[in-house]
Order: structure tokens, then sequence, then C-alpha cells
């Protein structure tokens, strides 16, 4: 086998890899069930009409996608550091996390645009609301543009 031929110092590398890989996958699947239970939150929001929740859901949101970003920065090159180290090691809690995590991804994608179509949605019936408020002096004159003929002198003898 060829793990019996390894020292120490490198089965500790390998280890500390898988350690901390796995510890990386479970932050960033952790990050991403925070934040589709955020977008699930401002799907309600959006069907409340509450544009405060809203907003204060979108910039959760965008912090939870920054971590996101940043933990997978860090992911991928443990990820080929693994792949390279641990080629002939079974771990079979690896590929369950990885699992886990492209579901939760398909999941918050999925709910992403439900929200976006939702929003889309009102965004359609405020405007044909707006566009159907009848303005009341729409096609009236304004007094003040008027070019009527208005006296030019003024009588001011007693």
């Amino acid at each position: 086998m060829h793990t019996a031929t390894l020292n120490d110092s490198e089965i500790a590398e390998r280890v500390a890899v898988l350690k901390r890989f796995r510890s990386l996958l479970e932050q960033q699947r952790l990050k991403f069930r925070e934040y589709l239970t955020v977008l699930e939150k401002q799907e309600k929001s959006i069907s409340d009409e509450n544009t405060d929740a809203v907003l204060q859901h979108t910039e959760l949101e965008e912090s939870i996608i920054a971590e996101i970003f940043t933990i997978q920065k860090v992911i991928d090159p443990l990820e080929y550091m693994y792949a390279n180290i641990c080629k002939n090691t079974d771990h079979s809690d690896i590929p369950h996390l990885k699992t886990d995590l492209d579901d939760l991804q398909k999941r918050v994608l999925a709910q992403n645009k439900k929200n976006r179509e939702l929003l889309q949605t009102h965004i359609t019936g405020l405007r044909q609301q707006i566009a159907s408020l009848k303005r009341p002096y729409a096609h009236k004159e304004s007094i003040y543009a008027s070019t009527a003929r208005t006296a030019a002198l003024v009588d001011l003898s007693l």
C-alpha cells in the first residue's frame, strides 16, 4: 500500500489539508444555508410588499455572498492540494459535503431566480398602476401658461 511509505510529516500534512478542506466546505455549506434562509425570508417580504425588509435582506444577502466568495478563494487551492495529496485515500465525508454543497447551491439559484421573477412581476404591476393613475389636470391648460388677453393698463384715477 502507498500509505506505508509515507513519513510522519507527509501524513501530518495530508491530515492537516484534509481537516482544513473539510472545515472550509462545512463553513461554505453553512453560509449557503444562511443565504437560502435569507432568500426565503426575502420572498415573503416581496409578497408582503415590505420594501424595508426587502432592502435589509438584500444588504444581508450581499454580505453573505462576499463571505461565500472569500471562503471559495481558500477552498480552490486546498481542493487542488487535496486532490493531489489524498489521491489514494478514501475520505467518504468529503464527497458527501461537496454533494450537499452542490445541492444547496442549486436551491439558492432556484430561490434567487424565483425572487427576481417575483420582484419583476411586482415592478411591472407598479408601473401599470402608475400609468393608470388619472391626473385631474392632464389635458387642461395651466393658468400660468395661458396666453389669454389680460389687462395691460390699470386706471388709478378717482
